[in-house]
């Protein structure tokens, strides 16, 4: 056995963990929120803003960073940001188990959400350093297979635990195994990292532009509820976010070194394929979140039973996603991006019927639009990701599926910062019936787009780097089969 093969093996392990860990965390959050709320929230109103500061700290910070970890970690070292990472993370889930306050959890998930921007493309990029060839592919399709789990798991541990230890304990779960992870990181060799960029070739304006624009228009959207449409603090800051927002394509089309090159949205088939996952991720995190909260708040499921009556999602995600994605590959994305997104959004049409007075019966009235939905999704994500990596040169898939990554991370910050408005401030019988019916045509859109504009072509992903297409696995389902 080689010294190379020991710190594969090592690395391998690191990455798993690292990224095992993260998505995990994603997966078991809506369960908690409940929860959450009763433990720091005062009335309806403040329960909703608390819920969705927790979901959006977290996506704030990751939608704001995703697009430069790649430079930064570039700039000061592969290895040396994993670590940060894995550090920030760990210790912002501990501070996440122990907050005595919601604004002091909201804080911690924004940490976290940092940690969380550096730890997937860090282990990535690292893996894709060490390995070569059939190597390289091996060792991301256990990674890929490994993590995968966490969707699976997730809303069946996140609900044990919140039902018999406490809301703090998805949190505190955490901490072992990344501890135990940096300490594994230290076995690794410090030569680990990619040639180097220089710090002024991080898109800084940009990001800069990206946090305040996303942070404002987020605060102004969720607080406008508890604050008033009018208030000081809620003007200005969607005035302030939506002129970064507003600054940011501008200062892109100008800046040497951008974090969202235009001219990569040339490609028709690119730019289609990012117009319809803001349309399908909006409706994921928002259709999700309000399932969780929904069964919960108003029918008085456990989290336990709210996390089983929504494993028909990842599961069937998982096992099909892929086969959706080959079939795809020799038949071309088109209907099965345009057709998807429709069938998750007649899940969620089906799912209105849902009413108040009326006896509840979730295997008549939940479950059929959940599999609906499941199935859409399934059909939808992997052809979706191949498009986006086969519409760009193969020297820029990575910055290609960063881009799409980001994109589905901000339209899901934005849908749940939307949600109490869609809602109407409180999630009961009517509430769910507006914010299912909301979903539904979001998912509709993304259906329409893409019949429009995807231009029917075998998508041969057989030049694109493993790494690229695994980049875009922490969402829904696993990346395109290969």
């Amino acid at each position: 056995m080689t010294g190379r093969d020991d710190v594969g093996r090592v690395l391998i392990v690191v990455a798993v963990l690292a990224s095992f860990v993260a998505f995990l965390d994603g997966s078991v959050v809506n369960l908690a929120l409940p929860a959450i709320s009763a433990d720091f929230a005062a009335g309806p109103t403040t329960a909703l803003v608390l819920q969705q500061w927790v979901v959006d700290g977290y996506l704030l910070a990751l939608g704001a960073l995703i697009l430069v970890a790649g430079a930064i970690s570039d700039a000061f070292g592969r290895l040396a940001v994993l670590r940060a990472g894995l550090g920030l993370f760990a210790l912002a889930s501990l501070l996440c188990a122990v907050a005595p306050s919601g604004p002091l959890l909201i804080a911690a998930r924004c940490v976290q959400g940092l940690g969380a921007a550096f730890l997937v493309p860090s282990s990535l990029a690292m893996l894709n350093e060490h390995f070569s060839g059939a190597a390289q592919s091996r060792a991301i399709g256990i990674w890929t297979a490994w993590t995968g789990t966490a969707f699976v798991v997730g809303p069946l541990l996140g609900g044990v635990l919140v039902d018999n230890l406490s809301w703090r304990w998805i949190f505190g779960v955490n901490v072992a195994p990344l501890a135990l992870t940096l300490y594994l990181s230290t076995r690794l060799p410090r030569s680990q990292r990619a040639t180097r960029r220089s710090i002024t070739e991080i898109d800084g304006v940009g990001a800069v532009l990206t946090a305040v624009g996303l942070t404002g228009t987020v605060f102004a959207l969720i607080e406008q509820q508890r604050l008033g449409a009018t208030h000081p603090s809620v003007v200005v800051s969607f005035v302030v976010g939506l002129g970064c927002l507003m600054v940011f394509p501008w200062w892109e089309r100008r800046a040497r070194h951008p974090m969202m090159p235009p001219d990569i949205f040339a490609s028709r088939n690119f730019a289609a394929a990012n117009a319809a996952t803001v349309f399908l991720y909006a409706g994921v995190s928002l259709g999700l979140l309000l399932v969780t909260l929904f069964l919960q708040e108003t029918l008085g499921l456990s989290a336990t039973a709210a996390g089983l009556a929504t494993l028909p999602v990842p599961v069937l995600s998982f096992f099909l996603a892929p086969r959706f994605g080959a079939l795809a590959g020799r038949h071309g994305p088109r209907w099965y991006m345009a057709c998807g997104p429709l069938l998750a959004g007649a899940g969620f049409a089906v799912m209105a019927s849902v009413r108040a007075g009326a006896e509840f019966d979730f295997w008549t009235q939940l479950l059929p639009g959940l599999v609906l939905f499941a199935l859409g999704l399934s059909m939808t994500v992997s052809p979706l990701t191949a498009t986006v990596l086969a519409a760009v040169d193969p020297t820029r898939s990575g910055i290609g599926s960063a881009i799409n990554n980001a994109v589905s991370r901000v339209a899901g910050l934005i849908a749940v910062a939307f949600m109490s408005v869609i809602v109407g401030g409180a999630i009961d019988f009517d509430g769910f019936s507006r914010g299912v019916l909301v979903t539904a045509a979001l998912f509709a859109a993304a259906g329409l787009v893409s019949a429009i504009g995807i231009r029917n072509q075998r998508n041969d992903i057989a030049d694109i780097p493993p790494t690229a297409s695994a980049a875009c696995y922490d969402r829904a389902a696993p990346p395109p089969a290969r």
